[in-house]
């Protein structure tokens, strides 16, 4: 029996897992995408930042855990998903009005949350500590935005961002807590990822920010 429940509670952690990598994936494909269209790239340059924004981030967590091949070369559905998301949304701007800055905003604090609680849940899986797992939520969560910066020339929005990387990782701790409170897999994503999505849009709306060195 026991080991009957420890096979069902990994199954259940691998399904959340599986579930907000997908979910991240498709978003961050998404606003990718409409950032190498603001930039005035091509249809392959939109789909190449579509790619790096979406499987970034996780490729390096699989890397740094040691679960290699990563889970973006490993299933098929990654990158698919992710060059359809990328498609359609190059496909359909010229539909639809021109995408507000706050909807870039909301899908970029959408796919950092569910990239922080993917990140933190495989993590945890791996048997690696607390305070790392919430590391590797972190980097899952802002490693494809930063590479997507870099190749779009400009600063990465990590580094100048009000509340980002530090909304990753307090979506992460909260999945910590949660779970070491007895909190199922499924619920304490949840709750992480609305803790991530919730404070980094305040601080955008309020324009919160971590202190910054006086005189420069």
């Amino acid at each position: 029996m026991p080991t009957l429940s420890i096979s069902k509670t990994r199954l259940n952690v691998e399904t959340v897992i599986w579930a907000a990598d997908l979910a991240g994936t498709f978003v961050f494909a998404v606003e990718g995408a409409v950032s190498a269209m603001r930039g005035g790239l091509d249809l392959l340059g939109v789909m190449v930042i579509s790619f790096v924004a979406a499987l970034g981030g996780g490729v390096i967590r699989d890397l740094l855990l040691g679960a290699t091949p990563p889970s973006a070369i490993r299933d098929w559905r990654y990158p698919a998903l992710t060059f359809a998301a990328g498609l359609l949304t190059f496909v359909l701007h010229s539909f639809v009005p021109p995408v507000a800055g706050l909807v870039v905003t909301v899908l970029d604090a959408a796919g950092l949350a569910l990239f922080a609680v993917a990140g933190v849940e495989k993590a945890l899986l791996y048997k690696i500590r607390p305070f790392v797992a919430m590391l590797m939520g972190t980097i899952t969560g802002v490693g494809g935005g930063v590479i997507r910066d870099i190749l779009l020339a400009r600063v990465p929005l990590v580094l100048r961002a009000d509340i980002y990387a530090s909304a990753a990782f307090f979506g992460a701790l909260v999945v910590v807590l949660a779970r070491r409170a007895g909190v199922s897999p499924g619920w304490a994503a949840f709750a992480g990822g609305v803790a991530c999505f919730a404070l980094r849009m305040a601080a955008v709306k309020f324009g919160w920010h971590l202190p910054k060195a006086s005189g420069y």
